[in-house]
């Protein structure tokens, strides 16, 4: 039994790679678990993500740290993600720290943060043992990446600090996941290959007989257990992490196209953020989503969205590069709808004064908006809420840039933002995850579009995310070997584990 004196137990789920299915199975671990009537909590030490949200204590942690705490059945918080990067550029990131930006920080500056930053994920590890009963901890990436171990907060050093049982997904669907399976567990040190329990598969599709003799071997190899594994299914994530999700022409979700469908377009700007704001859109039978690249399915679609972006200088430029740029001007010209978010609505707007982001000073907008935007040093987070066609919606805000409208303008109000012809701006993100708001925008678009579309009256954003919470945790509960995990949980890491050769750098044991 686990001892309520002691600091709660914890385990980490890591992976082979980023998208094996760590966010997915450490939902459907806390999901399985606070159904089982256990006060569960998620971790991730460090993230690195563009999608992110406003807790209620105010912090800006990573999206997938939220939708997890939603499976455990409590309200997300700063400790559950003490560490989130927001990459900029290739070369650098924003560093949040507790849920507030201390700075901008490369490869080789961050590292001067090290220290600092593992005490910080170890105290609030710390912080959710004390109140909870359980912690499942997520890593990130891969632990076999070696040449980062030495800072590594998220993974085996984290494992090894809090002394943490590790379990390793891997994603079969991709193919080769034995090899990166026992490839991950042989590059690790010694001391990181003794916290490895055992393995998971994910993502099969199949006939099981056939894979059976290569769970054989990789026990045989590694002497460690699979301890289950996950079947394919379509449409189980929503809130996914990083843009690897997304295909180049695709959503998390595609919706049947018909002749009723209505088609929305979004921009997959080389730094997109927040795309969550879409998941609401793909829920909706009969509404066709794409991410898209090129000019001529901006033009075809009903509506397009310009979204989030964490480089809203740089993309803009993307944009024009492209044509893309030209192909919603032009649109907007012919009052198709479009639609911008947070960053995407600074795009559309007259003139962009950013000395913050990208230090580029005054740059033109696509003048879509009568407005103009400023960059504020300090960042604007919050969790606003209003009215939309009549209808309350709750949302949240995370942004460097202020829109401020023309004094001659001649707009309509669109949440905190501008309606001007068919060109819709708002800093909200998650509005459309209100289903009264979302219909009535919906309604809106088509009409504009031209388009005999109605929306599905009982379709709710909240329900859907729920029936996929709890389907992750039956994904768990079905397929996973919940007893050998239980005894994981209360046991800790299993003693006298053998070795894989060749040990990693800290050589044989």
């Amino acid at each position: 039994m686990i001892d309520p004196e002691q600091a709660a137990p914890a385990l980490l789920v890591a992976g082979t790679t980023s998208d094996a299915g760590k966010s997915v199975l450490t939902a459907g671990l806390c999901r399985w678990l606070a159904r089982q009537g256990v006060r569960v909590a998620p971790f991730k030490a460090q993230n690195m993500s563009l999608n992110s949200v406003v807790a209620p204590d105010g912090a800006e942690i990573g999206r997938a740290q939220a939708m997890q705490a939603a499976a455990c059945g409590i309200e997300p918080g700063s400790a559950m993600n003490p560490i989130l990067l927001k990459p900029g550029s290739d070369r650098s990131s924003q560093v949040i720290v507790r849920g507030r930006a201390i700075g901008e920080a490369d490869a080789l500056t961050y590292r001067s943060y090290t220290d600092h930053l593992r005490r910080v994920s170890l105290e609030a590890l710390a912080e959710l043992r004390a109140d909870y009963d359980v912690v499942v901890c997520e890593g990130a990436g891969s632990p076999a990446e070696i040449n980062l171990r030495a800072g590594d907060l998220a993974n085996m050093g984290l494992a090894r600090a809090a002394r943490l049982p590790v379990l390793v997904v891997g994603d079969i669907d991709r193919g080769g996941v034995f090899a990166a399976l026992h490839g991950t567990l042989a590059l690790l040190e010694p001391r990181d290959q003794a916290l490895v329990a055992g393995f998971v598969i994910n993502k099969f599709r199949g006939a099981r007989e056939i894979l059976d003799p290569g769970l054989d071997m990789i026990r045989a190899l590694t002497g460690r257990p699979v301890y289950g594994v996950l079947p394919w299914l379509d449409g189980l994530w929503l809130d996914v992490e990083d843009s690897l999700a997304l295909g180049a022409d695709r959503g998390p979700v595609r919706a049947p196209v018909g002749a009723r469908s209505l088609r929305v377009a979004v921009v997959r700007l080389p730094r997109i953020s927040n795309f969550t704001d879409i998941d609401a859109l793909t829920v909706e039978p009969g509404v066709d989503v794409r991410f898209v690249t090129s000019p001529h399915e901006i033009a075809d679609a009903d509506l397009a969205i310009v979204p989030g972006s964490r480089a809203t200088v740089a993309d803009l430029a993307w944009l024009r590069e492209r044509g893309l740029a030209a192909a919603v001007i032009d649109r907007a010209r012919r009052g198709a709808p479009v639609l911008g978010v947070c960053g995407g609505y600074q795009m559309l707007a007259r003139s962009i004064d950013d000395r913050v982001e990208s230090g580029a000073g005054t740059v033109a907008g696509l003048g879509l908006l009568p407005t103009r935007v400023v960059f504020a040093q300090e960042k604007t987070l919050g969790r606003p809420s209003g009215i939309g066609y009549g209808h309350p919606v709750h949302a949240y805000a995370i942004h460097h840039g202020a829109v401020h409208a023309d004094p001659d303008a001649r707009t309509e109000p669109f949440l905190d933002g501008h309606l001007f012809g068919a060109v819709y701006g708002t800093t909200w993100h998650g509005a459309l995850e209100n289903d009264a708001f979302r219909r009535a925008f919906l309604a809106d678009v088509a009409a504009r579009a031209g388009r005999d579309f109605t929306c599905a009256p009982d379709t709710d954003f909240a329900a859907e995310r729920t029936r996929r919470l709890d389907a992750l945790g039956d994904l768990v509960e079905q397929h996973l070997d919940t007893d050998a995990l239980w005894r994981l949980l209360e046991q800790g890491p299993p003693h006298g584990l053998p070795i894989v050769p060749p040990g990693g750098p800290g050589g044989a044991a």
